[in-house]
């Protein structure tokens, strides 16, 4: 008796929502669905080819990751990130970083760890050499994710992704930064060298450094554009 093959199996419902929960990640870190837009969940389900379930369940799945924002009789939006946002994302990346090395650098994988974080060090030189911001912003968030996932927390590397995920929605401003840190590859190895090295109170220093330069530049660069946009203001009443 001649035996059947199966079929494709059917998409379950929880596999369909993580779907669309991807599609709908992409498009808010990629700007298609731009900071300040409301997420209309028809035309989400419609763009997508699903029902409005694993759209709901989407919508859930990134309200809790911060890339969405519920408003009380108004809707989900995509936030708009505030220079306060911002500051308390690093506020926050400063928290979980430093309890991440307080477990690495007595362990015994410290070295391994180190001889890994020196190689994405080299790969980040080689994309600064070629002004690949948005690989010098990819592979900066690689060595991150490194370290703390090599503290063996789950729940570390959880908030430390919804982190990374709301850095995600001020990437211009980032790329901005990384385009005038000098001591950009400098502050990497450092950090690398001194996990090697299991000097705990010099290696929180240098993180804390490498992680407030950012803030401040990116307060300098908004203040900047602050400024830009109020002489063009005041240039245009005059010529009225």
């Amino acid at each position: 008796m001649m035996k059947l093959h199966a079929g494709p199996k059917p998409v379950v419902r929880s596999t369909m929502s993580s779907m669309v929960t991807e599609q709908v990640r992409d498009a808010i870190l990629s700007g298609a669905y731009p900071p300040g837009m409301q997420l209309n969940e028809k035309l989400v389900a419609e763009s997508c080819g699903v029902s409005r379930g694993p759209v709901r369940e989407a919508i859930q799945r990134l309200l809790q990751e911060g890339l969405l924002i519920s408003v009380p009789h108004r809707g989900v939006f995509v936030p708009e990130l505030t220079e306060d946002d911002l500051e308390d994302i690093y506020f926050t990346r400063d928290a979980v970083e430093r309890a991440a090395l307080r477990r690495i650098v007595h362990s015994d994988g410290r070295q391994e760890l180190s001889a890994r974080l020196l190689q994405i060090a080299d790969a980040m030189k080689v994309a600064v050499e070629q002004e690949d911001w948005a690989e010098v912003a990819a592979v900066d968030i690689r060595f991150h994710s490194e370290l703390v996932n090599a503290a063996g927390s789950q729940r570390l590397s959880r908030l430390f992704a919804t982190l990374m995920a709301e850095m995600g929605l001020c990437l211009n401003q980032l790329l901005g930064v990384y385009r005038g840190r000098e001591r950009l590859i400098e502050e990497h190895v450092r950090v690398a060298k001194l996990i090697a090295s299991g000097d705990a109170d010099r290696l929180e220093e240098a993180i804390a450094d490498h992680l407030q330069e950012p803030v401040e530049t990116i307060r300098n660069a908004w203040e900047k554009a602050r400024q830009d946009t109020g002489k063009m203001a005041f240039t245009g009443s005059e010529n009225r």
